[in-house]
């Protein structure tokens, strides 16, 4: 556990929920984990004890908030839970806290195997579909060409990247095609209590976490991980974010709830100490940018140039493109602060510095 951790309470301490298992971490409330073949190993799913109108009346049962990537392992474990962690009762609906293949993947599935919809944003919803689709980015010719305007233009690497056409239709063939939308301040009634949806932006298009103020219980999604930093990047659909501002301003709306409030998020572990970890991650970006403005004033910076100032380790392809996106966050975040400049060489490549260029 390093320094950062330990100003955090993780109140199950080192336990961790078996395959196929569950850990109740509130009445009604079960966290299962399953693994992921990334560096990122593993995602947090929660069943939550649920009832729903049905033609005949209320349904007792359980809603699903995210779903894994679409894979036979995933399935199989999701098959395990039905056994034994149902109680006997139904999937009533599935929520996901955004598109991201790890928490979408397989809603699809879920919804048709138990006849039920799913619950998303309105955004997430139509840039999970078009991704599904092969329409959109997140590998690619266009991402290729994006990369390459931020540095990123070795022949090997925009190979890699150009041949990855397939990275979001692999792990979610499919998305329901129809959803019902979740969106800033709306309660949704699960099992007679109340949950609050707060919109989150930087990481996904428009990211939703649950807070459930009788239980004073955060369901933190992406946007409130205790021990690594959530990816914040600029990608290719829109070249021209500013994600970083989007993020930290989206994590503040988080410190109008309790300091005792208990945080689900999907990686890592539940833990209390969320207004600590608001000004952990405040100072982990502040850190960043303090780096990277020291390196634009040094010499004029691509994105490229900046990914092993703000990264100290190897990185493999997958790492490469997620490293270049929160790259070229930060410059930009620097760039509409006014802190540096942009110019567009006569490479095609754009570079960052803190003077004003000639």
């Amino acid at each position: 556990m390093n320094e950062l951790e330990n100003q955090l309470h993780y109140p199950l301490g080192d336990a961790l929920p078996e395959s196929g298992r569950c850990i109740e971490v509130a009445p009604g409330i079960k966290w299962i984990r399953m693994a992921l073949p990334f560096a990122l190993d593993h995602i947090n799913l929660w069943l939550l004890r649920d009832t729903q109108r049905g033609e005949s009346g209320m349904v007792e049962g359980w809603s699903v908030v995210d779903c894994c990537i679409h894979k036979e392992e995933s399935k199989a474990q999701w098959e395990a839970l039905f056994v034994n962690e149902l109680e006997g009762l139904p999937i009533l609906r599935v929520i996901v806290t955004h598109m991201h293949p790890d928490h979408i993947g397989l809603a699809a599935w879920l919804c048709e195997r138990w006849s039920v919809g799913m619950w998303i944003s309105a955004t997430d919803f139509q840039v999970a579909r078009m991704a599904s689709l092969g329409a959109n980015g997140f590998g690619g010719e266009r991402s290729a060409a994006f990369f390459a305007m931020h540095g990123l233009n070795d022949p090997e690497a925009v190979q890699a990247i150009s041949a990855r056409t397939n990275y979001f239709p692999n792990l979610v063939p499919s998305v329901p095609n129809k959803y019902t939308r979740l969106m800033e301040g709306k309660l949704l009634d699960i099992g007679g209590r109340q949950w609050r949806c707060i919109s989150g932006y930087g990481h996904a298009p428009e990211h939703m976490a649950l807070y459930c103020e009788e239980l004073q219980i955060l369901l933190g999604g992406d946007m409130m991980l205790p021990r690594i930093s959530t990816n914040v990047s600029v990608y290719d659909q829109e070249p021209e974010a500013d994600a970083l501002k989007l993020f930290l301003d989206s994590i503040d709306k988080f410190k109008t709830l309790p300091e005792s409030t208990l945080t689900l998020p999907s990686h890592g572990k539940p833990f209390i100490g969320l207004h600590v970890r608001i000004k952990q991650l405040h100072d982990h970006h502040a850190d960043r940018l303090a780096e990277v403005m020291v390196a634009c004033a040094e010499k004029a910076c691509s994105a490229k140039d900046v990914v092993p100032v703000m990264f100290k380790r190897a990185l493999d392809m997958h790492q490469m493109t997620f490293a270049m996106g929160e790259s070229i966050a930060h410059l930009h975040a620097l760039w509409f602060e006014g802190k540096l400049h942009r110019r567009l060489g006569a490479d095609g490549v754009y570079r960052f510095s803190a003077e004003v260029a000639a």
